[in-house]
């Protein structure tokens, strides 16, 4: 008999640590699919902001917001991914383009970065809009932080010149943060490329087809 009740309280326990589990699991669930979606609006609103910060409204008359197009850029994405660039004309004529693009090998990881080039090839400016960098080191790259970010603004592929489109500990001209290098190398080899890539392709980059979809990519890819 007192094994017949061991056994039963051992089921009800097991019965026990299973719903607890079931529960628990679906509490994490719950967390991280809202945390997702606090994550996605807070990237979209930052996007939004830095938009309308790098091209003021005022300089064109389109709608930026649906004025875009998906390209394959091997040079800037190594995964495959499409970069999104956004059109900014006034009266159909163009006058700059916000580039979404990423640096891989910022010191936390991956930094997602707005780059704006207008027409003759100057950066109207640069903004990160999500990164996962050090607090109170690698995060001078937020421009509430620091103004670091601003000293790309006018810069292009002639100004400073290829061999000085690096940070100042590689012979550059851009500073660094003070113990951190990796972040600032990252972004302004991205910046770089975004601006060589523009300069390659500034007539596809605001032409007319298409948008390239994801389907599109994975059959050109075989």
């Amino acid at each position: 008999m007192a094994k017949v009740t061991i056994q039963r309280s051992m089921m009800i326990s097991g019965f026990a640590l299973a719903i607890f589990a079931v529960v628990a699991t679906l509490i994490v669930a719950s967390i991280f699919e809202g945390t997702k979606v606090t994550i996605a609006e807070n990237e979209r609103l930052q996007l939004l902001k830095g938009l309308n910060e790098l091209v003021p409204a005022r300089v064109y008359d389109n709608d930026i917001f649906s004025d875009y197009i998906d390209v394959l850029a091997p040079e800037l994405e190594r995964k495959g991914k499409l970069i999104r660039v956004y059109r900014a004309r006034r009266h159909d004529k163009p006058i700059a383009v916000i580039m979404q693009v990423s640096a891989p090998d910022g010191y936390g990881g991956p930094i997602k970065m707005l780059v704006a080039v207008r027409y003759d090839g100057k950066l109207a400016g640069v903004r990160v809009i999500a990164h996962r960098e050090t607090p109170g080191l690698g995060d001078a790259i937020e421009l509430n932080r620091s103004d670091w970010l601003l000293m790309f603004t006018g810069k292009s592929l002639d100004n400073p010149g290829e061999p000085r489109w690096r940070v100042a500990k590689d012979g550059g001209v851009f500073d660094q943060f003070t113990g951190a290098t990796i972040t600032p190398r990252a972004i302004v080899n991205t910046v770089h490329m975004t601006l060589k890539y523009f300069e390659a392709n500034k007539g596809l980059l605001f032409s007319e087809v298409e948008p390239l979809m994801e389907k599109e990519v994975i059959e050109n890819n075989g």
